[in-house]
């Protein structure tokens, strides 16, 4: 899953693929890298963010999805927004990926609206886990078991959703490196990533160039691709079955050398 931000302050490329041009030319460099889902967000969810307005997300997504709609690769909208998702899903989208867990009021409402009116095309599903929200995320976030409480918070979204008829391979999980986690916490998580597996989804690991590589090693935000595609393959390895990237086509050549070896 490549990263495709049409917002001026991601953590990362804020500000970089901002016009629908830029964004789109992306889109193809990571078509040709061989990504296979191009995520497109509109809303900034770094630590301290603050939200943006519905129409100018609407604004800042809807151009690029016309454009990429029939590029040959899934698109995923990240979004948790219930407006922006239905507008998304209408306009030819495959997937909402919400780092809300489509908690926001309206959210889930918006997937089964679109399952009536459009039974033959049904979205994939990419539920979160985040303590709190991205203003207050980072504050000395706690868990007496992380690993546990990421885990129930999974299934029971899950559950609610196939609760009201979601079929259950339509939902895929992410247990939210850096949001709402300490260093320690997301370190636990990457090395025990295969008890996400458990639940019975696909485990979406999205690590890439974020603060905790930072922290192990020094590295500025445009120097983590090393790191970052260490961190897809120690998650690969323990059962991720979507890798959310930046670097596209480090980390697919690195994954072909693992899949090599897996036989």
């Amino acid at each position: 899953m490549g990263i495709l931000n049409a917002t001026p302050d991601s953590f990362s490329d804020g500000g970089k693929f901002r016009t629908a041009s830029d964004a789109i030319a992306q889109a193809e460099r990571m078509i040709t890298n061989g990504v296979d889902i191009i995520d497109i967000g509109g809303e900034s969810t770094r630590p301290g963010a603050e939200p943006v307005s519905l129409q100018e997300e609407l604004d800042r997504v809807l151009p690029i999805i016309d454009a990429l709609k029939d590029c040959g690769v899934a698109l995923s909208i990240d979004t948790y927004k219930a407006q922006t998702i239905c507008q998304a899903l209408r306009a030819g989208v495959d997937c909402v990926n919400d780092i809300w867990a489509l908690r926001q009021e309206g959210a889930v409402d918006a997937i089964l609206e679109s399952d009536k009116n459009h039974p033959e095309k049904q979205c994939g599903i990419v539920l979160m886990h985040m303590q709190r929200d991205p203003q207050t995320m980072q504050f000395d976030p706690e868990y007496v078991d992380v690993i546990a409480e990421v885990k129930l918070f999974l299934q029971e979204r899950a559950k609610l959703l196939e609760e009201q008829g979601v079929a259950q391979n339509r939902i895929a999980i992410d247990p939210g490196f850096g949001f709402g986690k300490s260093l320690e916490h997301n370190l636990n998580m990457l090395a025990n990533f295969d008890q996400f597996s458990q639940l019975g989804y696909p485990v979406l690991a999205g690590i890439s160039r974020k603060s905790m590589l930072g922290k192990l090693t020094g590295r500025d935000t445009n120097e983590r691709v090393a790191p970052s595609v260490a961190a897809a393959i120690l998650a690969a390895d323990r059962g991720a079955r979507i890798i959310r990237v930046h670097d596209v086509q480090e980390t697919v050549d690195s994954l072909k050398v693992w899949e090599a070896i897996q036989g």
